[in-house]
């Protein structure tokens, strides 16, 4: 299906890893031109470079929790002679393996938590609108002229601009043991989302801002997790699916929301990929004195 992404140029962040990489790869299928985002390690966007067209695939480095390399990011993006980013995908995130009551969570934690999954998603949202309105507003002077593009595929720059979150599960039902976690995943799912959703057509009159946020996804980083039947239980207890996501599975779903095409009327909304799970598992059989 032609989702009319060809040479649109997209911003993926935490693009090495799990979601990230798997919707790099499904923008690139579908002739986008990416700039990938990643903090520390970029051994899978190596590999991906080698399995694709080099041509539409930029690593940048960045720790989106500093908003000069922020800055940074976006001026490498543009040096690419792609111009501006028109589609972000805002995907990256941290979230502490070690399980920490809040009764006992230093404010370093939380505060770094919110620095790393909150702050740098207003950072990395406030430089693709400013570019994002640089863009249109350098594309006016030539619709004014009544030039027109020289291939009837082209698009004015602006008609598909998307915005797509990456939330959680956490951020719907809570996560006892990380409610540093969950409370930035929801300020991003709802207060962002639904507040940049009626900012964005300010600057761009057709572009749409969405989140998508799911539950368990069988990532290199949930791997170890995710052999432990308990801790399956515990995830699968409440969805109806009973099984564990894919990457892909997520990554359609961003691909599709960011695409104008299919999607251009829909904005605002946060979509659960999370195969109709409906809260979370609270008790074993044992708290109540049942045998397993």
């Amino acid at each position: 299906m032609d989702l009319d992404l060809k040479d649109v140029h997209v911003l993926v962040t935490g693009a090495n890893g799990g979601i990230g990489l798997e919707t790099t790869r499904l923008f690139l299928k579908h002739g986008a031109r990416v700039t990938a985002n990643y903090r520390s390690s970029n051994a899978a966007l190596t590999q991906l470079i080698s399995e694709t067209d080099h041509e539409h695939l930029r690593m940048v480095q960045a720790d989106l929790s500093h908003e000069a390399q922020v800055r940074a990011l976006f001026s490498h993006s543009g040096d690419t002679g792609w111009g501006e980013v028109e589609i972000a995908v805002i995907n990256h995130a941290v979230s502490l393996r070690t399980h920490v009551p809040l009764k006992d969570m230093p404010i370093e934690q939380w505060e770094r938590t919110f620095s790393n999954n909150l702050t740098s998603s207003f950072l990395v949202a406030r430089e693709y609108l400013r570019g994002l309105e640089r863009g249109v507003r350098a594309a006016v002077p030539e619709a004014s002229l009544g030039s027109k593009p020289e291939t009837s595929g082209a698009r004015a720059f602006g008609e598909r601009a998307a915005l797509v979150f990456v939330g959680s599960t956490a951020g719907k039902y809570g996560e006892a043991m990380h409610a540093d976690y969950a409370a930035s995943k929801s300020a991003m799912m709802y207060g962002l989302t639904l507040s940049l959703k009626n900012e964005i057509v300010q600057v761009a009159p057709r572009a749409r801002v969405n989140c998508v946020a799911p539950g368990w996804v069988r990532t290199p980083m949930t791997s170890e997790v995710l052999q432990d039947p308990q801790a399956i239980y515990r995830s699968l207890a409440t969805v109806p699916l009973k099984k564990v996501a894919e990457a892909s599975d997520v990554a359609n779903q961003i691909v599709l929301l960011a695409s104008t095409k299919v999607s251009g009327h829909v904005t605002g909304q946060v979509l659960m990929v999370e195969g109709g799970m409906e809260g979370r598992l609270l008790y074993m059989p044992a708290d109540f004195g049942l045998d397993a």
